[in-house]
Formats: C-alpha cells, sequence, structure tokens
C-alpha cells in the first residue's frame, strides 16, 4: 500500500509556500542603493529588491508590476530569470491561475538549461495542485477528491518531471510526498463517482468505475471500498461469480475490512446488503 506521507509534508501546505519564497536567488548580489519604490531611473536590481518586498508584504498587483518591469530592464539576465520566476508566484497567489502557468511555461522554453529549471517545475506542480478548497468548498466540507481532478493530474505531471530529471533537488522530497497525495486523491475521486452510481442504482457503471480505480490506483487506500462496492454492483447484477471472486479478494487483502464487520452466517442476508 501507498505509506501515504501526508502526516509529515502536507504541513507542506504553508512549508513548500515558504520554501518557494525562500528558493536561493540566481542572482549573485544586489546593489544596496535606495530609490524611490518603482522610479523610472531605478536600476533592475533595485526594482528587483522592492518588488521582493512587496510580494512578501502580499501586494501581488504591484509585485507583478514591478517584476515585468525587471524582466524588461534585465533581458536575458539572471536577474531576468528571477523576476519572472517570481512574477509567476505572485501571479498564483494573487488568483491568476492561468497566468502563473502561462508564465512558467514560458520560463521552461527559454531557459532550458536554467540553474532554476527545478524550481520552475516544481512551482508548476504547486500551481496546478491549488490544493485551497476556497470559502465555499470549506464551509461545504468538500474534499480535494470531490473536485474535477485535471489540475491533480497536471500537477502530478510536473511533479514526476522534477523528480525524474533531478532527483536530487531540494524540492523533490516534497514532490514525491505530493505525488503519492495526489494518487489517493485520484483514486478516491473515481470511488466517489462509482459510489454516486451504485446509490443511483447504475450498478454497471458503479462496477466499471470502481475496477478503474482498482486498476490504476491498486495501491491506494481507497481500494478497499472499490472492492465493496464491486461486490454490491456484481450481487445486483445476478453475476454471482464476479461477487464472489471480489468478495475474496476483499477478504484477502483487507480481512479486518469494516465492508466485512458486518458479515452474516451461511443463508443469512450477505453482508454487502444494506437495504
Amino acid at each position: 500500500m501507498i505509506v501515504s506521507h501526508l502526516s509529515r509534508a502536507l504541513t507542506a501546505g504553508l512549508l513548500a509556500l515558504a520554501a518557494l519564497l525562500a528558493m536561493p536567488a540566481l542572482l549573485s548580489g544586489c546593489s544596496s542603493t535606495r530609490t524611490k519604490p518603482g522610479a523610472a531611473d531605478a536600476s533592475g536590481e533595485q526594482l528587483y529588491r522592492e518588488a521582493h518586498e512587496e510580494l512578501n508584504s502580499g501586494a501581488w498587483d504591484r509585485a507583478i508590476q514591478l517584476y515585468q518591469r525587471v524582466e524588461g530592464l534585465a533581458a536575458g539576465t539572471l536577474l531576468a530569470q528571477q523576476a519572472q520566476l517570481d512574477m509567476a508566484y505572485a501571479q498564483w497567489r494573487s488568483g491568476d491561475r492561468t497566468t502563473a502557468l502561462a508564465t512558467v511555461d514560458r520560463f521552461v522554453k527559454l531557459n532550458p538549461s536554467s540553474p532554476a529549471l527545478d524550481y520552475a517545475m516544481y512551482l508548476r506542480g504547486m500551481i496546478n495542485f491549488n490544493e485551497d478548497l476556497g470559502p465555499l468548498g470549506k464551509l461545504a466540507g468538500q474534499r480535494l477528491s470531490e473536485r474535477d481532478q485535471r489540475g491533480a493530474r497536471d500537477a502530478w505531471q510536473s511533479f514526476k518531471q522534477l523528480v525524474d530529471q533531478f532527483p536530487d533537488s531540494r524540492y523533490a522530497d516534497d514532490a514525491r510526498v505530493r505525488m503519492d497525495f495526489i494518487v489517493n486523491s485520484l483514486a478516491e475521486y473515481e470511488v466517489n463517482v462509482a459510489r454516486y452510481y451504485l446509490r443511483r442504482g447504475a450498478y454497471v457503471a458503479a462496477a466499471n468505475r470502481a475496477q478503474q480505480a482498482l486498476a490504476e490506483y491498486s495501491q491506494s487506500p481507497s481500494v478497499e471500498e472499490a472492492l465493496a462496492i464491486m461486490v454490491q454492483s456484481y450481487d445486483k447484477l445476478g453475476l454471482v461469480s464476479l461477487r464472489d471472486d471480489a468478495e475474496r479478494v476483499l477478504r484477502k487483502n483487507f480481512p479486518h475490512s469494516t465492508y466485512l464487520a458486518g458479515a452474516a452466517p451461511a443463508n443469512d442476508k450477505p453482508w454487502w446488503k444494506f437495504w
């Protein structure tokens, strides 16, 4: 079974944000001269420092404007690369996920040998990961697995690219944890759909969706419920052999499953009949 490291690293929701801001700069140093914020004659280094101060204070829109100016002033330099990545982060935090992804993709395309390429991949994964459900989602008790999973799949691809290309990156360990979380979330999503079909009486669809979860995410904790749904669906369809096979697998792999807790003696109502 996948050993989810969420207890350690889904603290990472906050820790990762700190890691992003703490990313080692590409720059070797900055000028110590101060100017009026955003002054027309300010150097790229001065504007970058001002932009970073705005970023740290949460003034996302102001930071984005300054990073855009830095990128223009310092085009073709490491300073411009740093500004572009920080701008993507600010765009994401401001809620403009689409623009943030476009900025990161542009960075990767223009700087394939950048020393910050691993960070760019990590940032792209974080933008897609987007675990913040928002106030409505939190009030409704919504979970990640109950939302459309396209972003989660895209995040998994970005994190996988990172750990494959840069296994020793400072961001790789956190990416691996998030990959485990995403796999579990995707599996739970499939089981949520299967459960919905089961409740609606669409037993063929329920069995197929549960089987898909079992095939694609065989090491996820959701496998247990997927097997239980298959047992119930096959029973309702009168597919006795398939039902018994699914129950046998469930008993073998989850002998203490709560889905088996109500197993009945011979000739009594089967455990999977809750109605």
